[in-house]
């Protein structure tokens, strides 16, 4: 009977052992720190936020660019830098999805990676400076600082298979896209709050134009629909044109809650921005964000925090790219 008691013992020692590394296992994947890189790389974050900071002056749509991109990436299976990928070696970029259309100045991801890499060679993922770049980049844009986590490693592979299903289109019905950021982890007033990223930047007329022809959208302000239409003139427009038109016109370069009381006004660019308003869901959030810039902020932030850290790589998974354009070979 004694002999039976240790080998019961012995059973459990190792479904003990076995439990702990199990856990260990599940837990490496989403194992961020803050300041990861304060002894292998000390100056890190402070190079991709000068960079940063230099790019924006040259070039000030590059601190839209940095959110688009944080977005994009994270949204698809994982904070990876899987979007950063050239179609080259067996990998198909998602860059050729019809959902990152507009997207551009990935050259200046590389400009960062190459200053990044100078002082630490292949030590700081390409993951983690799209992330701290979209960070630095909101600042930028009128955004507070906020601490975010680092350690991410780049993917291995491309995820063009997933992005048609992982982002959500502008004319798709706004339970839609509310599903689709609860399945990363995001409530309602966080993505209210994200997709306040409207504020900034510019819309292609390509999607624009089935809200003005053949006939005006009645949710849209006849005045604004005017100047839409002097924007977008044909409803056919080229894709490769430069046609667009301003999210917000009082503060184009400025992330702030304009973007919520130009929706309320009706003047919203794009069909999902509009059902903001009009389901009973989310247009309480927007209310309050056109009321408390502050607030708006606040949740903004916290939502982008989130979503940095969707199901990244970390520890032994992945790896940290010479180039962020190619798998290392």
């Amino acid at each position: 009977m004694a002999r039976n008691r240790s080998e019961y013992g012995g059973y459990s020692s190792i479904a003990f052992l076995f439990l702990v590394l199990l856990l260990h296992f599940y837990s490496g994947r989403c194992d961020l720190q803050l300041s990861y890189y304060s002894e292998s790389c000390p100056r890190a974050e402070e190079i991709i936020k000068q960079e940063v900071i230099s790019l924006y002056h040259k070039h000030g749509n590059t601190a839209v660019s940095w959110i688009r991109n944080l977005f994009h990436d994270c949204i698809v299976e994982s904070c990876d830098a899987s979007l950063l990928l050239e179609t080259a070696n067996g990998v198909k970029s998602e860059k050729l999805s019809p959902r990152s259309f507009g997207m551009r100045n990935f050259k200046y991801v590389d400009t960062i990676k190459r200053a990044v890499e100078s002082e630490c060679p292949q030590t700081v993922s390409c993951a983690d400076i799209v992330a701290l770049s979209a960070r630095d980049g909101f600042v930028l844009l009128g955004g507070p600082h906020i601490e975010m986590k680092t350690g991410r490693r780049d993917s291995k592979e491309s995820h063009a298979g997933t992005v048609e299903d992982s982002i959500p289109n502008h004319n798709d019905s706004i339970s839609l896209v509310l599903s689709r950021f609860q399945s990363i982890g995001i409530d309602v007033e966080g993505t209210v709050a994200l997709l306040g990223a409207h504020s900034v930047g510019r819309v292609h007329c390509v999607n624009l134009v089935n809200r003005l022809y053949p006939t005006v959208d009645p949710t849209l302000d006849p005045d604004y629909a005017e100047y839409l239409k002097r924007r977008c003139p044909s409803p056919e427009p080229d894709p490769q044109a430069v046609e667009y038109a301003r999210n917000d016109l009082e503060t184009p370069m400025v992330l702030d809650n304009m973007y919520y009381k130009n929706v309320l006004s009706h003047k919203g660019l794009l069909l999902v921005d509009q059902q903001l308003v009009s389901d009973p869901t989310t247009s309480p959030f927007v209310e309050k964000m056109a009321d408390d810039n502050g607030y708006f902020l606040d949740q903004f932030s916290r939502a982008l925090l989130l979503l940095s850290e969707n199901n990244p790589l970390t520890e032994d998974y992945g790896e940290i790219r010479k180039d962020c354009r190619y798998v290392n070979i």
